[in-house]
């Protein structure tokens, strides 16, 4: 008989995209969402006041606007399947780390919702290395998704990678935050229960890291390039910048994706504190579990369906002629959280189908918004136009988020879920303006 070794058994699984493109594309996803959604939870169910959370927890998300400017090292230095490997490894620590460290407030000043963000300063840098770490393994596999398919794999299993991220979406605001209810409501030890959700979350990155050490192929063109190579790349991007602020148009463009999600920048901060903050104080009241339900799954589901919905919409009549219904999508479902606020409905069925109804109008209207920045990107320097674009869509959610906390502390949440629907006028006028520009035919099939 025929003896197979180990490692001929791990290179012909590497072969297979199947074996290493769903957990790629997962891998991609969860800690994106531990940083910039379980953070967000996480500190509102420890006591830390809506304006400190919303505005520290936004500064989690720098390195996704940043990240196009070191975008070229990851090209420059080692090979983009060490950079996935590594930046994996390096996330599974600091989590562990940040597992071990992670504070316990008093339980009064968690009650009083008057924790210091201050408790948390190691926790809030191990959250900006794992950022970091994630941002530049967004760069890496995304560059090595195209190196290691031919066009035909890489078109076929583009459906694939989509959806794997959407799973670890629920994975991340759904199956997570479930776990740290649970455990919760049975301890009603609010710290052990994030300590050991986050313990969870490292074991998950570390199982993934040590698997893709094993399987994931080596490309023979996943080569560094020369120096050579980096000093053209730097042009290159000088010139995309150039290229792209000399589009006709570009400053109604930049407008646009400032100001398009300018709605859902502020409400996406104070959902889930409002959710979970109790009914004295204007919130729902509702445990971490039922979020993880709530939001995290049904919510993120409808999203996502959303989304689909969306797209096709658009192949059917064009972006032109969708623009008004997506805008409409992305604005008037807000009206839930003002319905939300001021009944403050104990039913979890009423409260799930506000929800849903709100995500879904999001996912709608979004998808207006990622078939514009292509639209805005084309052109010799498509990608890296593309890749400045997404730093003005992380940006549009940067600029509410610092504030969004401070002003709801203000003005309560029924004040601020209509201030809510009152950015939807910046959302109307740069739709109308952006609409007039459009080729009626872009995007439909």
């Amino acid at each position: 008989m025929f003896k197979i070794k180990s490692e001929d058994l791990v290179k012909a699984a590497g072969q297979n995209p199947w074996y290493w493109v769903p957990t790629l594309y997962f891998a991609e996803g969860v800690p994106y969402f531990l940083v910039n959604t379980i953070s967000v939870m996480m500190f509102s169910k420890m006591g830390v006041p809506n304006g400190e959370m919303s505005f520290f927890t936004t500064l989690l998300y720098f390195p996704w606007f940043l990240k196009a400017l070191w975008g070229p090292l990851v090209d420059v230095i080692k090979t983009k399947r060490w950079w996935i490997v590594g930046m994996q490894a390096l996330m599974a620590i600091v989590m562990i780390v940040l597992t071990i460290t992670l504070p316990k407030p008093p339980i009064e000043s968690i009650k009083s919702g008057t924790t210091s963000i201050g408790i948390f300063s190691y926790t809030l840098i191990l959250f900006i290395i794992t950022a970091f770490a994630s941002a530049t393994h967004d760069i890496a596999a995304d560059g090595y998704y195209m190196l290691a398919h031919d066009s035909g794999s890489q078109a076929t299993f583009i459906g694939i990678r989509a959806t794997f991220y959407r799973i670890a979406s629920v994975f991340g605001q759904g199956v997570l935050v479930v776990i740290a209810g649970t455990i919760e409501s049975k301890t009603g030890n609010i710290p052990l229960a994030w300590q050991i959700t986050m313990a969870i979350a490292s074991f998950v990155l570390l199982a993934i890291t040590i698997y893709h050490s094993a399987i994931l192929p080596r490309p023979t063109s996943d080569l560094p390039r020369e120096d050579r190579g980096k000093m053209n790349m730097l042009k290159d991007m000088e010139k995309a910048f150039i290229s792209l602020f000399q589009k006709k148009g570009i400053l109604l463009g930049i407008a646009f994706l400032l100001l398009y999600r300018l709605p859902e920048g502020f409400l996406i901060k104070l959902c889930q504190p409002f959710l979970i903050d109790p009914v004295t104080r204007g919130g729902l009241g509702l445990s971490t579990h039922m979020v993880g339900i709530v939001y995290g799954t049904t919510g993120v589901i409808a999203l996502l369906v959303g989304g689909i919905v969306g797209g096709l919409y658009i192949h059917q009549v064009g972006l032109k002629k969708a623009f008004w219904w997506m805008a409409t999508g992305m604005t008037l479902p807000c009206l839930t959280f003002v319905y939300l606020a001021i009944f403050q409905p104990t039913n979890i069925i009423v409260i799930s189908i506000a929800i849903a109804i709100e995500q879904f109008g999001y996912g709608f209207g979004f998808t207006a918004y990622t078939l514009y920045m292509m639209y805005l990107s084309e052109g010799e320097f498509s990608t890296s136009n593309l890749a400045i674009c997404t730093a003005f869509q992380a940006l549009s959610m940067m600029l509410p988020g610092f504030v969004a906390g401070y002003i709801q502390e203000a003005i309560g949440y029924i004040y601020f879920f209509w201030m809510v629907i009152a950015c939807s006028i910046a959302t109307i006028v740069v739709t109308y303006s952006v609409r007039q520009t459009l080729d009626p035919n872009y995007g439909k099939k």
